[in-house]
């Protein structure tokens, strides 16, 4: 059974019956479902769910009793009491009514569809099968379970879930450390991750010859960037990752606009670019392009066009339904022009709109946690 959270009305339907809560319970019984399965202690769900408060014990107790009438009407739904430690939530098993469920062609197929919706940066349309999945009969793997909660910033999820290994959400949550700070700073601790092979050999792999390539730009050293393309499309050419292609030369393409290169050599580039996008319509490389594309006029000080394609990458990155994606156009506009066009008329606009999508995605809310637990990880090997 899903259950669908209304945080505007504080209710929570399944199928046609809706149930009013008080926001408090709304609260208790959405982040259990977040975690159905899990048993919590009252102390637990005390941290959780009443941060920076100081209520009782007994608060849990009386919030589970309201609940626990209140869910009557949604058959089989259960808040169960594990004696000795405290509550979990259960929901009934649709495996009766979905016997596909059980069938491996069914979760292969579902598995390759939601990568290519992947691929593509269609972050809406995985939201919208991923919802349908109790309707349509199939089980949402582990690894897009962590992906969706990653598509919506959900970065306390990322930080806290017990439902996901550290290891296997890592690469997100370094993605998050990136945007919080200094490029140099961020810099350090990826060379630090990557010399110590702290990721799962696919995450530490893109780390090592795309993500980190920004870090170089941002960073102030834009060479450092074109040295390591070299090895970065000797791999990608090697483990034929045909797709890391048009983002690897998005990226090559502000490089050499860091570094100063003149309008010709940029335009040859910049021409491959647009045909490789033709063959690869991905909506992450679209947007990105658009985004570098206006930096370059911005440079030629064409204000108007500049804006206006920046504003149009942005645009297409929302679109993609990953919050992220969205929230690193922004970084790298707001450090690309800190760094090498700080007196650009346009820069006091995007800076302002990076802070409030740091903010809005609760980046400096989670920041020091964020931060204790990278630390943490690097100095305990």
């Amino acid at each position: 059974m899903q259950l669908k959270f209304d945080e505007s009305e504080f209710t929570v339907s399944a199928g046609d019956m809706t149930i009013q809560l008080l926001p408090k319970e709304f609260a208790l019984l959405e982040f259990m479902y977040r975690n159905k399965g899990l048993t919590f202690s009252r102390e637990q769900l005390l941290d959780k769910v009443w941060p920076l408060e100081y209520p009782v014990e007994r608060t849990v107790d009386d919030h589970i009793y309201r609940l626990r009438k209140k869910l009557r009407k949604l058959s089989g739904v259960e808040i169960r009491t594990v004696r000795g430690f405290g509550y979990s939530l259960i929901l009934p098993s649709a495996a009766a009514a979905y016997p596909t469920l059980f069938d491996p062609e069914l979760r292969d197929t579902m598995r390759d569809v939601f990568n290519k919706f992947h691929v593509y940066g269609q972050g809406k349309s995985i939201l919208t099968l991923a919802a349908q999945k109790d309707t349509l009969g199939f089980e949402l793997d582990q690894h897009y379970r962590m992906v969706i909660h990653f598509m919506q910033g959900d970065l306390e999820w990322l930080l806290d879930t017990v439902e996901v290994p550290l290891e296997d959400r890592l690469f997100s949550l370094i993605l998050f450390y990136m945007f919080s700070g200094d490029p140099k700073v961020k810099l350090a601790f990826c060379e630090q991750v990557i010399e110590k092979k702290l990721l799962r050999p696919a995450d530490h792999l893109e780390l090592e010859i795309l993500t980190i390539l920004d870090l170089f730009i941002l960073a102030g050293e834009p060479e450092r960037a074109l040295e390591q393309l070299t090895q970065s499309y000797e791999v990608i050419a090697e483990l034929g990752y045909e797709n890391f292609v048009p983002a690897t030369m998005i990226t090559e393409l502000l490089a050499h606009l860091a570094a100063g290169a003149g309008d010709e050599e940029l335009d040859r580039l910049d021409e491959a670019i647009r045909q490789e996008l033709r063959d690869k319509p991905f909506l992450r490389e679209t947007g990105s392009y658009k985004i570098v594309k206006g930096l370059w006029l911005m440079r030629s000080k064409q204000w108007r066009e500049a804006e206006q394609l920046l504003d149009e990458g942005l645009q297409v990155l929302e679109m993609s339904g990953f919050v992220p994606l969205r929230l690193y156009g922004l970084y790298r506009i707001h450090h690309f022009c800190r760094v090498f066009l700080p007196d650009n008329v346009l820069y006091p606009r995007y800076e302002g709109r990076f802070r409030a999508a740091v903010e809005d995605c609760g980046l400096n809310q989670f920041e020091q946690p964020l931060e204790k637990r990278m630390l943490s990880m690097l100095n305990s090997l």
